[in-house]
């Protein structure tokens, strides 16, 4: 079955970076479109980043643009998101996930992580 584990939360200071991955297994990694979500406590969750398969095109969340980069490689069949100058409002739970047909939107997506915490202290 699909699996996507993510892995690199943790706890930082501001300003500080912060890289997460995200290995799958049961899909055919390069031939989907995978995103970057995160949810606060009390909060919905929300787009973060997105990065096209073939083309590679990414896309990001104004809160998070110039700051965090997101990256795959397909080889090892693994996403990742570099997270730099880390601020206390990014502090959530982040999931990958994986569609077929690329969107922006938490419900377009058909596979789901378990999420990593990262916690950004001021």
């Amino acid at each position: 079955q699909v699996q996507l584990v993510e892995s690199g939360g943790g706890l930082v200071q501001a300003g500080g970076s912060l890289r997460l991955s995200c290995a799958a297994s049961g899909l055919s990694f390069s031939r989907y479109n995978m995103g970057w979500f995160r949810q606060a406590p009390g909060k919905e969750r929300e787009f973060v980043a997105a990065i096209r398969w073939l083309t590679r095109a990414t896309y990001y969340a104004d809160s998070v643009k110039g700051r965090f980069t997101i990256s795959r490689d397909d080889a090892k069949n693994t996403l990742y998101l570099q997270m730099n100058s880390l601020k206390p409002e990014d502090t959530a739970v982040y999931y990958c996930a994986a569609t077929i047909s690329f969107a922006v939107e938490s419900t377009s997506y058909n596979y789901w992580g378990q999420g990593t915490q990262v916690t950004v202290s001021s």
